[in-house]
């Protein structure tokens, strides 16, 4: 009775602190029925009351009309009702407003931005923390349909900015989730207020200390975002991750790290030890990994040059090998990117490659069949069943493919030394492309793919006239004082396949200025320096053979611009000549000591450059005796290897003697 008593001097009183109150009836029970009876009574006078000292009309199309009934300005924080302190304890929960329970359930239901503003502009009052969920929502839900920024129809919506101007009086009521998901919804230019003051609110709970590592993730990648790399707030968001325990971060998280760290490659030094740490820890969440992270750490790692995370590139790559069907073109040709970065192929990954270009042709996606292209060529790798399907592609689809990516796709076949099954409407193809567009295609690509070309005997005769013109040399040249050694290079071997391979050409001759003397240079070479370790076998056992270093030269350079590793001179009855006699020289032996690099990866295969080597020399005269490292691994013992070499120089056949 005398909490009766009590409810009904209270309702006299205007000011009347409701969950006080309520926390008083909670600490001091009377009775479960009397506290019932209270409780209900209480809520229908409180809700009476509510029209009065809430009650907010809402207008839209400006955020000045959000007026209190009383006419005083709409202040959230001021109101003591609306103290998100002030929390109700267990089933007392029930004495909460009802009509603010819809709006939390109506905006979770929601699944897009105008699902949102639509019911929002049905609301008679809008309280700030109604306002704060359903920006957030509407910044959810934007995202989820696959944006990750707000549509421009959204962001000019009335509704909309109205909500806007509501949340940037006072953020504080915004959960963490909802300042970031904001932070990240919103655009960058031009910078609105709602976003200073969002960034404000950010900057007061960094340094409170108040938000989780997924947050602070989130933040991160908007600071980079919105202010660069060199913000001071997003140096405080990687200190802060740093002192995280990375268990508590969800698999997106360190993908977010990675991104984050990857947009100020600045800061690397100084973060190297976290991004240790980080790059350790990811070999426990690879398999949990979706095919757009796998992507995405790749990326950050060739970005962040983390040359020592092999053991990362390796796992992620046997990974990737299962999400290669799944990857989109733009996330494969970034994963193939990142493994030549970082020198990585195998077996598996091949595989998988073929499987998937076999099953898209002849729909190849130019760039990811370039990226593919270059894969194949930079690591070696004679795949037939890629190298096929993308000259059908080619073929089927030339007119979809610039002249950069038709050079990326035909230089390999030079490279590899492979010719495809339909290789006359491949360069025919090629030749049609050239002559419509000969002009489009910068002199430099065009030499290296006139001269692919030859190493697989496809010479380019009807162009040869053009790129041994002065202007065309001109043009090479461009604005540099000389020649790169690698043009001059080609020059020189296209233009000794011309003399060599094509007879019938009658046209303007490479001037003895462009010629090189040498193919063998440090770096782009076109001949593959000789294996040391083969070299110096193959030494010491012809010196058991021939029975004295002086019957055998070593790394000869022809005047035909070849390097030889051993040659051998034999008179006209076909015996041994010493090295140092010029004179009754009847044959000449090119001793080719072909190391693994000359070869294709795992293959018995030579390369283009190698082929072309051997078959000029063969044209110039040379008996050329190859001498493979996959027949010399075979060996056990240096008299094998004696016998080997004797088998290969002087068989029942030949004429050479010693």
């Amino acid at each position: 009775m005398a909490l009766i008593t009590l409810r009904r001097n209270l309702c006299h009183i205007f000011d009347f602190w409701i969950p006080g109150s309520v926390a008083a009836l909670t600490i001091h029970p009377a009775g479960n029925h009397v506290q019932k009876i209270v409780k209900d009574r209480l809520r229908v006078w409180f809700c009476s009351l509510q029209p009065e000292l809430f009650g907010v009309r809402f207008r839209h199309s400006y955020c000045k009309n959000f007026r209190s009934e009383n006419g005083n300005d709409l202040h959230p924080v001021a109101e003591p009702w609306f103290s998100r302190e002030q929390e109700w304890n267990g089933p007392e929960q029930s004495l909460k407003n009802e009509g603010e329970e819809t709006p939390y359930r109506r905006l979770s239901s929601c699944t897009s931005p105008e699902e949102v503003l639509s019911f929002i502009s049905t609301l008679d009052t809008l309280p700030v923390a109604v306002a704060s969920a359903a920006l957030h929502r509407v910044c959810e839900v934007g995202k989820g349909c696959g944006e990750r920024r707000l549509p421009k129809g959204i962001l000019e919506n009335s509704v909309f900015q109205a909500l806007c101007c509501q949340c940037e009086r006072d953020p504080s009521h915004l959960t963490s989730a909802g300042l970031v998901t904001a932070l990240q919804s919103l655009p960058v230019d031009p910078p609105s207020t709602l976003m200073l003051s969002l960034m404000a609110e950010c900057r007061r709970r960094l340094r409170r200390g108040g938000l989780e590592p997924h947050h602070l993730c989130m933040l991160g990648e908007s600071l980079v975002r919105l202010q660069g790399s060199g913000c001071e707030t997003l140096e405080l968001v990687l200190c802060q991750l740093q002192c995280e325990n990375l268990e508590m971060f969800a698999p997106e998280d360190i993908v977010a790290v990675y991104r984050i760290l990857q947009a100020c490659p600045e800061k690397v030094n100084k973060h190297q030890a976290f991004l240790n740490t980080v790059n350790n820890f990811s070999l426990s969440i690879v398999p949990r990994l979706s095919p757009e992270s796998v992507s995405h750490v790749l990326t950050a790692l060739v970005a962040l040059d983390q040359t020592h995370a092999l053991p990362l590139v390796i796992k992620l790559s046997k990974y990737a090998v299962r999400y290669i069907p799944r990857f989109t073109n733009e996330e494969l040709r970034k994963v193939l990117e990142a493994f030549l970065y970082f020198g990585h192929s195998d077996r598996f990954l091949t595989e998988a490659l073929e499987q998937h270009v076999a099953a898209l042709c002849p729909s190849l996606d130019p760039e990811v069949t370039s990226t593919v292209m270059e894969y194949c060529s930079r690591k070696r790798i004679l795949s037939k069943p890629i190298l096929n399907a993308v000259a059908e592609t080619l073929v089927c689809q030339s007119e979809k493919f610039s002249p950069s990516q038709i050079s990326e796709l035909i230089e390999p076949f030079g490279k590899l030394n492979y010719l495809p099954p339909n290789a006359p409407a491949l360069f025919r193809t090629l030749e049609n492309v050239l002559v419509a567009h000969f002009r489009h295609f910068p002199p430099k690509m065009l030499l290296k793919l006139l001269h692919s070309c030859s190493l697989i005997e496809r010479h380019p005769v009807n162009f040869m006239s053009k790129i041994f013109s002065p202007f065309f040399l001109q043009q090479l040249q461009g604005k540099e004082s000389y020649l790169d050694r690698v043009s001059l290079a080609q020059l020189t071997q296209l233009f000794m396949t011309s003399v060599l391979e094509c007879a019938f050409y009658k046209g303007p001759k490479l001037l003895p200025q462009y010629q090189v003397k040498s193919f063998l240079t440090p770096c782009c070479s076109l001949e593959t320096p000789v294996d040391l370790h083969l070299y110096k076998s193959v030494v010491i056992a012809l010196i058991d053979l021939l029975g004295s270093r002086l019957y055998f030269a070593s790394k000869v350079l022809t005047p035909y611009c070849y390097t030889i590793d051993v040659e051998i001179k034999l008179d006209e009855d076909g015996f041994v000549l010493p090295f140092t006699v010029d004179e009754d020289v009847h044959k000449r032996v090119a001793l080719c000591i072909d190391g693994p690099q000359r070869f294709c990866a795992d293959s018995k295969h030579l390369l283009g450059k190698e082929a072309i080597k051997q078959r000029h020399l063969r044209l110039l005269g040379y008996r050329v005796v190859q001498v493979p490292y996959h027949e010399l691994e075979l060996l056990t013992s240096r008299l094998e290897l004696v016998e080997y070499l004797q088998r290969k120089l002087f068989s029942q056949s030949s004429s050479v003697h010693w």
